[in-house]
């Protein structure tokens, strides 16, 4: 397509129509729009940066919404008369934003099987992992294709993945061989008016097993929160608990919440419900089928984006859990 008069080729704006009946050809159409990375405009019209590539592709979709008797064209534009090129280009970017938050939602889940690893949770599915990771990856690549503008959520969901990259090579490296885990029964009346030490930012695992303990083992139990680096300055009245190298954690398949229940003996059915719960959301490995888990799920995750800090953070999770055991006993 040649230039004449100085003409910029900046956008190419596609609009068309088709029979209401079957409603399948429209959403077909739709589709093929969004896979290329076209977005909404107005009403009918969708929009894309200009190319030779995207300049074909619109004259084959315009053949094809003919051959589905419908009625489509398309045009070249130097810009949008109500609209900045920023402003059209924030679209974009936001359609990608949207695109990239379904797989930062997976990659919070792998994370934390990672971090389960990584706390003695055992390797004996790094193959899965991976191919989750894997999964995600191509699904990022895909969206890269139509990042046309580079926008800062794809840019920020490249970083995160390169991270969780690097760990899973680490924790491939591991080669830690599974094994019957040996639980130690512990006494609660050993366990009183301690102080519960934890990781920073706490989440599904860390919030109820601090429901757990509140619940079941130490009713004025006081929570705090450290780097793993501050394992080395514990008093004798404190508990480290889902950290690394912490009294009560991760041992073999089971989750921090697990140990605990087992530890201390804790049989209830309802804690056995919850417990596998736990277990589905923070070990990612499939063994439970838990109906609830989903949306349990979203409203911690919730809780831990608006919450002020990690006590208030932990303090509405606790909550959750208690509600969750009340309709279960």
């Amino acid at each position: 397509m040649s230039n004449k008069n100085n003409f910029k080729a900046r956008w190419l704006l596609f609009f068309y129509s088709v029979p209401s009946k079957p409603v399948n050809n429209r959403i077909k159409i739709w589709r093929r729009l969004v896979k290329a990375g076209a977005v909404q405009l107005k009403g009918a019209v969708y929009i894309l940066p200009y190319s030779d590539e995207h300049y074909e592709f619109l004259q084959w979709l315009v053949s094809e919404v003919t051959s589905l008797k419908g009625d489509a064209s398309f045009l070249i534009a130097g810009k949008v008369e109500t609209m900045t090129d920023r402003e059209v280009i924030d679209l974009f970017d936001q359609q990608r934003e949207a695109d990239c938050r379904n797989i930062q939602r997976e990659l919070e889940g792998l994370e934390r099987r990672v971090n389960s690893i990584k706390k003695g949770a055992g390797a004996q599915n790094i193959k899965k992992l991976s191919e989750q990771f894997n999964k995600q990856l191509r699904a990022f690549e895909e969206i890269k294709k139509i990042d046309f503008f580079s926008s800062k959520a794809g840019n920020d969901l490249k970083k995160r993945i390169k991270s969780i990259e690097g760990e899973i090579k680490i924790v491939s490296g591991f080669a830690i061989q599974e094994k019957k885990v040996m639980i130690i029964p512990k006494r609660i009346e050993d366990y009183q008016g301690k102080t519960w030490v934890t990781r920073k930012k706490p989440f599904v695992d860390r919030m109820a097993s601090a429901w757990l303990i509140k619940r079941f083992i130490d009713k004025n139990a006081v929570f705090r929160f450290i780097d793993e680096r501050e394992m080395g300055d514990m008093d004798k009245n404190c508990v480290t608990f889902d950290v690394r190298g912490g009294e009560i954690t991760h041992m073999g398949n089971l989750c921090t919440f697990e140990v605990f229940a087992t530890s201390f003996e804790i049989k209830n059915k309802a804690v056995k419900k919850i417990s596998e719960l736990v277990h589905e959301l923070d070990m990612k490995d499939d063994r439970y089928k838990s109906p609830e888990a989903k949306g349990i799920e979203d409203i911690l995750l919730g809780i831990r984006k608006t919450a002020k800090n990690d006590s208030e953070a932990l303090e509405k999770g606790m909550y959750v859990f208690e509600m969750l055991y009340l309709s279960k006993i």
